[in-house]
């Protein structure tokens, strides 16, 4: 941050040079902090509502602790996502006020904060949880409260039923799902609400990685149905808190 050209804006402020929405619309973009191997976006929060999160995957141990540490000089809460349990056990230790979800692999410091309105994160199959889990510590971080329900595939579908109750008071649902990726549509069938599904890589040789979940998502019947990319929980916990956001705002 450019101490300097704050106080230039401020004191125009104070000179009733710019009125303070003007100020506020230059702070958004204000220069980010260049630490050579990464450039840190500390006004995203200002421009989105959103603070930035750290892609933990191919980033170094030092690295990603040089990283966290300007952001927590900033004062500035913390999540990485997609870590291996190495890196997040490294952080654990370098950073001992913040929580390592290792089935996630997401490493977050933040305080706490009341959550609001309800998101339901349901997942076919406990092999879909990691990704999940990395949907609902998401929406979780910017400020959503989410409910979870696991292991409720079509291959037992009368279990989903069970939690009619808990989806049905949801502004969003979060559908994760490996195989064939049907749970998506039958959700969005029963229940009209509006809906994120998320393909997993979990599933036999002739599940392509995800992309036949991904196929079958993309071409639902069901209306009120976005598809984010394979094993994407992040972008699904961002939207569900979005769409949630919206209706508590």
């Amino acid at each position: 941050m450019d101490n300097e050209k704050i106080k230039e804006i401020l004191e125009k402020v104070y000179n009733h040079e710019k009125t303070p929405e003007q100020a506020l619309n230059e702070f958004k973009f204000l220069p980010f902090y260049d630490l050579g191997h990464t450039k840190i976006d500390f006004h995203r929060k200002l421009r989105i509502n959103l603070e930035e999160v750290i892609f933990g995957k191919n980033k170094s141990k030092e690295e990603l602790y040089e990283i966290i540490n300007e952001f927590r000089k900033n004062s500035h809460n913390v999540l990485v996502t997609k870590l291996q349990e190495e890196k997040g056990e490294f952080l654990k230790e370098e950073f001992p006020e913040g929580k390592f979800f290792a089935k996630s692999g997401i490493f977050k410091i933040s305080g706490k904060k009341e959550r609001k309105g309800l998101i339901a994160v349901i997942s076919a199959g406990t092999s879909d949880i990691p990704v999940a889990e990395e949907a609902a510590i998401t929406a979780e971080f910017f400020g959503s409260k989410v409910e979870k329900i696991y292991d409720v595939g079509v291959a037992g579908l009368h279990r989903l039923l069970e939690y009619k109750e808990i989806i049905l008071k949801s502004n969003i649902i979060v559908a994760v799902a490996g195989m064939e990726g049907a749970l998506p549509s039958v959700i969005a069938g029963i229940f009209g609400k509006p809906l994120v599904a998320v393909p997993t890589s979990v599933g036999y040789g002739a599940s392509f990685n995800g992309i036949s979940a991904l196929l079958t998502m993309l071409n639902s019947c069901a209306p009120g149905v976005v598809v984010v990319n394979i094993d994407n929980g992040f972008g699904a916990g961002v939207f569900a808190h979005m769409i949630n956001f919206k209706n508590f705002s």
